[in-house]
């Protein structure tokens, strides 16, 4: 009984949530409703047995993504009578793409009722091994079979982060924007000052 209320609970959250996703005026707001529905979906997640996507949409899209377009949103300074503008000025483009789209998901619908695609025959490699979690089974794979790919995508992965902290960080050749602790420390005060002693009624020249 315990379960088919948590599955109506976590439902009904998520499709209010995502509706709010849609129809808030503030995009922060819509932010945080679209984290609220993540949450939740997680939620259903779990009822289910899919302990590891549930924690995957808490840490990945919670902890990340959806953080990050909360940054850019509050950082940006967005103008909402430019982007209505904007909004006229590409609707057919929107409409050719919201026809394409459904156009796909109809196709896709169609495919599926016909059958699924053969891709070919388990050979048992990776069936699940009996006893453990989800989470248990997908290191296992990850781990043995999948070790290569693994290591491949966190190389790329790292590379991508390197590539984007030489980007941000670029030095302009005509200005040097960053101070050179070294040589401000090896700066004699002598050096850092000069003492002027002017007369009684005179001032100091400026």
């Amino acid at each position: 009984m315990i379960q088919v209320l948590a599955f109506y609970l976590f439902a009904i959250m998520v499709i209010a949530s995502g509706a709010l996703v849609v129809l808030a005026r503030n995009p922060v707001h819509s932010v945080l409703w679209l984290i609220l529905a993540f949450f939740n979906a997680a939620g259903l997640m779990i009822l289910v047995g899919a302990e590891f996507i549930a924690m995957l949409l808490v840490i990945v899209y919670v902890g990340a993504v959806a953080v990050l377009f909360l940054f850019v949103v509050m950082m940006l300074n967005i103008d909402f009578a430019e982007l209505r503008a904007g909004f006229v000025k590409n609707a057919p483009l929107s409409v050719a793409v919201a026809v394409i789209l459904l156009a796909e998901i109809v196709l896709g619908i169609g495919a599926y009722r016909v059958g699924l695609i053969e891709l070919g025959t388990p050979d048992g490699t990776a069936a699940p091994i009996l006893g453990e979690s989800n989470i248990e089974n997908i290191g296992i794979l990850l781990y043995s079979r999948y070790l290569f790919l693994f290591e491949m995508a966190g190389i790329i992965l790292l590379v991508a982060m390197i590539g984007a902290i030489v980007l941000t960080h670029r030095e302009s050749r005509a200005v040097r924007a960053h101070q050179d602790i070294t040589k401000q420390n090896m700066r004699r005060p002598e050096d850092a000052t000069e003492m002027k002693r002017p007369e009684v009624g005179q001032g100091v020249e400026l």
